[in-house]
């Protein structure tokens, strides 16, 4: 407890799945945190839960305007933001073949697009208090290919590559910024795609003999928004119960 006291965070897509137990567990360590995302609902519902360590936002990540009214609200309750979980994203497959355009168009603005502004509407805040930290959702598919999934990988190697510039540029101002990479994590973003049997099915092919929960990914969020991970800057880490240790999911 308190590894993250005096933090002030705003995580993307807080709502739900990943997000909501990356909000929990920053919350848990003492955070501040602004809940982000487009579903009104859910996050406002977290937040109450939460108690008054979280404020829920509505936020569409792929909108300039939106990510300079969330820092605007985050600032005014609760001070200048020290810690992005820039988490928010959505899985499409499809083949190259047939994939419609407005489908690849709508990853790489959510996905590739929305981490780019991340970063770019937090930079001044984090640069004027001398530094902060930076955590980009990528994937597995952003370190190996997978069939059905080029849109969606090209939008998470992107967030690979974006993060290791972004930590040269940055770090020279104090701001860390690092990648994370999940496997195949039970979330209802995941579940959509085949529900128990897709679970059954990535089961199988991780090494570990099951697939990830958000509880087994938030303790990385929390590890590199905090102060024990100070000289770690530009690195990708997989959670994927093993799977990137021999071949993607399609190999």
């Amino acid at each position: 407890m308190g590894r993250l006291a005096g933090k002030v965070a705003i995580v993307t897509g807080a709502a739900m799945g990943q997000g909501a137990g990356i909000a929990r567990a920053y919350v848990e360590e003492g955070a501040r945190v602004v809940l982000a995302d487009v579903a009104k609902d859910a996050g406002q519902d977290l937040a109450t839960a939460l108690g008054e360590s979280a404020h829920f936002v509505h936020h569409d990540v792929s909108d300039a305007a939106s990510w300079a009214g969330v820092v605007e609200e985050t600032e005014r309750r609760f001070g200048p933001v020290s810690v992005l979980a820039n988490n928010a994203g959505i899985l499409r497959f499809g083949q190259i073949d047939s994939m419609p355009v407005a489908d690849v168009e709508t990853l790489f603005r959510v996905n590739q697009l929305g981490c780019f502004l991340g970063m770019q509407a937090v930079v001044p805040t984090m640069r004027a208090q001398g530094g902060g930290a930076i955590v980009n959702a990528s994937s597995v598919e952003g370190l190996a290919g997978m069939a059905g999934c080029t849109a969606y990988a090209a939008t998470k190697w992107a967030i690979r590559g974006m993060t290791k510039c972004a930590a040269m540029e940055l770090g020279p101002h104090g701001i860390r910024v690092n990648s994370v990479h999940p496997g195949m994590i039970d979330t209802p973003m995941t579940r959509v795609h085949g529900g128990d049997a897709a679970m059954e099915y990535g089961a199988s092919r991780v090494p570990l003999r099951r697939v990830g929960l958000p509880g087994d990914v938030a303790p990385l969020y929390v590890f590199l928004a905090s102060e024990e991970s100070a000289y770690i800057n530009g690195a990708e880490i997989s959670v994927d119960g093993g799977v990137t240790a021999t071949h993607a999911f399609g190999g």
